[in-house]
């Protein structure tokens, strides 16, 4: 398991990755209540580089995406740790600003890596990956897993 990195740590764990000729691939999300679309989606993401790095949102980030007043559910530190206690996963950094741009610049990963859902032009961070040489990855989202369904099953 790794530790959570702060975002020094983080750049420099993947400055030192590179420097070692490894691929770094980085994604972001709020991963509440961690379920098999989480872990499909972080396998697929890992696949595209030799090293996989997790922005997870703040518990203040993440009420800034409209989930909903009670979410998330499981507090930032615990929500890194599963994230971090994951086999696929090589770093986790939590992060608090409303988007992942911050981290990403940091970073400077080279596989950017986003949910299908996301539209082409959307994607934060894309500019700073392609502009060093990388590129940005989308994913098709795991059908039947959502924790926003998983919190509404839970409350019938």
């Amino acid at each position: 398991m790794s530790d959570t990195l702060t975002r020094e740590q983080a750049a420099a764990w993947a400055q030192q990755q590179r420097a070692n000729g490894r691929r770094i691939v980085f994604t972001n999300g709020v991963f509440d209540l961690l379920h098999p679309g989480h872990v499909r989606y972080l396998t697929v993401a890992r696949a595209f580089g030799d090293v996989l790095i997790v922005g997870v949102n703040s518990d203040r980030s993440a009420r800034t995406l409209e989930k909903g007043p009670d979410r998330p559910i499981v507090p930032e530190a615990e929500r890194a740790e599963l994230v971090a206690g994951l086999a696929i996963v090589d770093a986790v950094t939590i992060f608090d600003e409303p988007t992942p741009l911050e981290i990403v610049t940091a970073i400077q990963p080279d596989v950017l890596v986003k949910g299908a859902d996301w539209a082409v032009g959307t994607i934060v961070g894309a500019d700073v990956v392609e502009a060093r040489g990388g590129r940005v990855e989308r994913i098709e989202m795991a059908k039947g897993y959502s924790t926003s369904n998983l919190v509404e099953k839970i409350r019938q």
